[in-house]
């Protein structure tokens, strides 16, 4: 695949992110006030940047563990197959996951993920995404914790890539096609 020639313009800042992971972990924290241990999974590989951010503000006693998951290769439209990649190396029965995505778009993948986290029995499991695009959804799901809203639009930065590029940048950026 030859990839296009694009630009990126700035859609939301570091600083708006930054304030933003800080009032999500606050809501999480309270929501799961009380729990032995959290499971944070996140979901590898546009979600790493926005975890590490998002437990290092969470105020309770957790574990990480990580799911690959996989519905896009380097390409800019989901193919609606999602693939297993990695599995957890933990056991979530019994246990209050939090799932952690980068970005709900048809929402394929959440679908997915639950269902297949659904079947090794948490004692309960909540979903948290940075980004939320209600007008692409092929599915109806929801996250329980959004960080933003934002328009069909194609976006990198803070872990979110295009053909494996852009994921270093400290901000979301819309990526603009020439």
């Amino acid at each position: 695949m030859t990839e296009r020639p694009y630009v990126i313009d700035q859609m939301i800042s570091a600083k708006a992110i930054a304030a933003r992971v800080e009032s999500l972990a606050r809501e999480i924290s309270t929501h799961f006030a009380g729990t032995e241990k959290l499971v944070v999974v996140g979901l590898l590989r546009g979600s790493f940047v926005f975890i590490a951010d998002l437990v290092r503000e969470i105020d309770l006693p957790i574990e990480v563990d990580f799911l690959e998951v996989s519905s896009y290769g380097n390409a800019t439209e989901s193919s609606r197959e999602v693939r297993v990649l990695k599995d957890l190396r933990g056991e979530i029965a019994g246990r209050d996951v939090l799932l952690v995505e980068d970005i709900v778009d048809t929402g394929y993948t959440l679908t997915h993920v639950l269902k297949l986290l659904g079947t090794r029995a948490p004692a309960r499991i909540e979903a948290c995404a940075l980004l939320n695009k209600p007008s692409r959804r092929e599915v109806p799901v929801e996250a329980s914790w959004v960080g933003f809203t934002i328009p069909d639009e194609f976006v990198v930065g803070y872990g979110i890539d295009y053909a494996q590029r852009n994921r270093n940048l400290p901000y979301i950026g819309k990526v603009r096609f020439l």
